[in-house]
């Protein structure tokens, strides 16, 4: 099955708990092993075929900017520009529509970096690949394993069943895993969400009730940078990589 090949690049945060990082930049240009944060992402999304890549901006707008025209491969970018209101998720994806054009597309965010142990091109993108069916599925999420991830401190986001379909923890004390930040899904998933920010989680919440969020996990080491204390961790462990 052929993959997206367009993807929604979610980058325009504010970068609040990567301070002192963030004084002077976006979260996505915080480096990891010598690359940017959204490098890291845009390259993966290249791997697994993407042609097409939506970012939206807003802090340190133009500094984002000029580095995605200044890079030499990977997907042709395009800018949703978020300067007058940062719309967090949801808001985000349903203001790019009319750039996403009206095939299925990859929507990522910035501050995930891992290390796959698929030796095929794409990875664990492609595992996403493989499983999505716009029949039966609404969104199809990438899943890390919450015990032995770097930089992720929670109890842990679902429960996978036999089939990949997903349910939230709910009020489980614990779920063995967590969101890693890349998903497939259709590009109009958020068009009856309301007028400025909000979430995707409460249109996957909606969904897994009626059966059509389902999810595969990584096989591999995951590092969520969301802090300087986890980006110092990522290095490290970037570090041992053969």
């Amino acid at each position: 099955m052929t993959g997206p090949k367009t993807a929604m690049v979610l980058a325009a945060g504010l970068g609040t708990r990567m301070r002192p990082l963030t004084d002077d930049r976006p979260k996505a240009l915080v480096e990891v092993d010598g690359r940017a944060l959204i490098d890291h992402v845009l390259d993966r999304l290249a791997d697994a075929g993407v042609e097409k890549a939506v970012v939206n901006v807003h802090w340190f707008a133009d500094r984002l900017e000029g580095h995605l025209a200044a890079r030499g491969r990977g997907p042709r970018i395009i800018i949703s520009d978020e300067r007058a209101e940062l719309l967090e998720t949801g808001g985000g994806l349903k203001k790019a529509r009319a750039l996403l054009g009206d095939d299925p597309v990859f929507v990522a965010n910035i501050d995930s970096v891992w290390m796959d142990r698929s030796e095929t091109p794409g990875g664990a993108l492609n595992d996403l690949i493989r499983l999505w069916d716009p029949r039966r599925m609404d969104a199809v999420l990438l899943l890390a394993r919450r015990q032995g991830s770097i930089g992720f401190e929670g109890d842990g986001d679902f429960f996978l069943g036999d089939d990949g379909a997903l349910t939230f923890r709910g009020e489980a004390p614990s779920a063995p895993y967590a969101y890693m930040g890349v998903h497939i899904t259709r590009p109009d998933y958020a068009d009856g969400g309301p007028d400025g920010p909000f979430s995707l989680a409460g249109l996957w919440r909606a969904s897994a009730r009626q059966g059509r969020l389902f999810g595969c996990v990584l096989d591999g080491d995951w590092m969520h940078v969301g802090d300087p204390q986890a980006r110092d961790e990522a290095e490290a462990r970037l570090a041992t990589a053969p």
